[in-house]
């Protein structure tokens, strides 16, 4: 309990302040929820001894209500300064993980990640939030009211507050031994949860090639045994744990019944007042009650606990260094992008051997060569997705790895193969290139990109939501308002990675006219498919099996006989063929 009060105390900043207050408020409300016990102790030793009349009853009525109303008043306090608590730290805590994850290496989001980072969210932090700050103020209560009531048994008969102590330190000693258990539990039951989520998130991205190739019914099993084995592990965990909770029951029953014995035994003997026996009466029956209660949060402790050590694994994921104190300059007389003896590998897999080039500024360079060659993989590294593992990549003279990485950013725009827009309006998709652009700078760069009449076209104009993903638009589409995004961000550095391998030619023609307003005066870096789009490239670059094998112009190349004029064949014949078959 207090490990874990330590390790919220630890994630609530500015918070703590809040909580820690509110235990106070709640030691002092417990202090008050015994007062009555206290008082009706007086009032029957009163009437035991002699002493009692109307004014003691009145004034101990009196204690009673003040007792009442300050308990009310804490509690109160204690809610104001809690309540509201676990949502604002994990408000904060959610923002911070966005802020992490920002600066994660892309490695991390490809290694079968994104379940993990969707349950830390979705499940995890949504469970300690709703939980935490109840759970810990009902903790605080109990273990005080536990300390309040053996402080007032040992206050009548040392030998009693003994035997009520050693009973308590049983409890504790076989709630700690269910804890242990109940965490591995917890783990399991998280871990599978986890698995639940990539299972759902997998079956609802890949549902369309489920139902192309008739596989719902084996996808929907195979769904369903997640469901199952979901259901298996949580009945798994209330199996293991009530064992435990029966035990404890056993101990508070018999222990309570244990110290009436003792307390009878020696009230018999001569050794144990008569108002002393009525006092351990009063008490026997709610002695344990505190701790009852306490250990009857012990499966949302565990799981709390579970689910913190999944929310800081993910913040101990280590994130790309950002410590560079280098500026780039405005000006740099040596090219804008250099690579120097470059390699790079994914886990053992090393995909760049030693690939050394350079772009001057406003050139173009163009990355041809076979799938898997590596070609992405340097558009990666320029824009810090990785950091290289051997040599340098340079920008300005500046390595990248010294520069801060939000001002490396504002230099680079980039266009991918697949467009991502987020579940917003088309305005304000483009308008993330540059958040304090005007209206009319972002319709300007909408008309510059060729999508400006395809978007009035849509129900709200600029206006109008698009879909997650950008799932109401066609490929083309979302490709033109990715590229009227990097027009209005005009970023002196321009990557386009594969832009128009995936749309049709209509569509290959407008993204081409928007390119070309995009790329004017830039620095540029295309990862080509189609060859003919890159034939006035400044320098071509070949790569193969990770590794610059050709490098020249258009011209160069084609008369150099190598790999390069074989793919410009192998593109030719087969578009030749395309074409007979279609009788074009």
């Amino acid at each position: 309990m207090i490990a874990l009060m330590r390790r919220i105390l630890a994630v609530a900043g500015p918070y703590r302040g809040r909580i820690q207050l509110a235990a106070v408020c709640s030691f002092f409300k417990s202090l008050l929820a015994k007062a009555p016990l206290f008082l009706t102790w007086v009032i029957l030793s009163a009437f035991s001894g002699g002493t009692a009349d109307g004014g003691l009853c009145l004034r101990a009525g009196l204690v009673l209500v003040l007792c009442l109303a300050a308990q009310a008043l804490l509690h109160h306090g204690a809610d104001r300064l809690q309540s509201a608590a676990g949502y604002l730290v994990f408000s904060d805590l959610r923002i911070a993980l966005g802020a992490h994850l920002r600066r994660m290496p892309m490695g991390y989001f490809t290694e079968g990640n994104i379940g993990r980072i969707s349950a830390v969210l979705s499940s995890d932090m949504v469970f300690i939030e709703e939980n935490c700050m109840n759970v810990l103020a009902d903790l605080m209560s109990y273990g005080f009211s536990q300390v309040i009531l053996l402080g007032f048994l040992a206050a009548f008969d040392w030998r009693l507050g003994l035997a009520a102590l050693l009973l308590a330190l049983a409890a504790v000693a076989v709630a700690r031994a269910m804890g242990r258990e109940a965490l591995r539990d917890s783990e399991a039951r998280q871990a599978q949860n986890q698995r639940l989520t990539e299972a759902v998130l997998d079956h609802i991205e890949g549902i369309a090639v489920i139902k192309a190739y008739h596989l719902l019914g084996e996808k929907s099993r195979q769904l369903t045994d997640s469901f199952r084995r979901s259901c298996e592990t949580s009945l798994r965990f209330e199996e293991h744990h009530s064992p435990w909770q029966r035990r404890l029951l056993l101990i508070y029953g018999l222990g309570a019944a244990a110290l009436i014995g003792l307390a009878a035994a020696l009230y018999s003997r001569g050794e144990l007042p008569a108002m002393s026996l009525v006092a351990m009466l009063l008490v026997a029956l709610d002695l344990f009650g505190p701790l009852k209660a306490l250990y009857s949060q012990a499966t949302r402790l565990t799981v709390m606990n579970s689910c913190m050590d999944r929310v800081e694994a993910v913040f101990a994921e280590p994130q790309l260094p950002d410590s560079g104190r280098e500026h780039l300059p405005e000006r740099f007389g040596g090219p804008e992008v250099e690579f120097r003896h470059v390699s790079f590998g994914y886990g053992e897999r090393e995909v760049l051997h030693d690939v050394s080039f350079s772009a001057p500024r406003g050139s173009t360079v163009a990355l041809v060569g076979p799938s898997g060659g590596g070609k992405s993989t340097v558009a990666s590294l320029l824009t810090r997705f990785w950091d290289v593992q051997r040599g340098q990549v340079l920008v300005r003279g500046r390595d990248i790895r010294q520069v801060p990485l939000g001002e490396l950013m504002d230099q680079m725009s980039v266009v991918f193969q697949r467009v991502y827009l987020f579940q917003d309006t088309v305005f304000n998709n483009i308008r993330m290139g540059r958040p304090d652009a005007t209206r009319e700078e972002v319709l300007d760069a909408a008309r510059k990109a060729r999508c400006y009449d395809f978007v009035q076209r849509l129900p709200q104009g600029f206006d109008t939501m698009v879909g997650e993903g950008g799932a109401t638009l066609s490929g083309g589409e979302k490709q033109r308002i990715s590229i009227a995004r990097c027009i209005l961000k005009d970023a002196p550095i321009v990557i386009l990675d594969e832009a128009t391998a995936s749309v049709d030619a209509d569509n290959e023609r407008e993204i081409q006219e928007a390119l070309s307003q995009l790329c004017r005066g830039k620095t540029l870096l295309v990862i080509a498919h189609r060859l003919h789009t890159i034939r006035d490239a400044d320098t071509i670059l070949v790569v193969d099996d990770g590794r610059i094998v050709e490098s020249g112009t258009h011209g160069q190349l084609m008369a150099r006989g190598g790999l390069y004029r074989d793919l410009v064949t192998i593109r030719r014949e087969t578009k030749g063929w395309n074409r007979r078959q279609t009788g074009e």
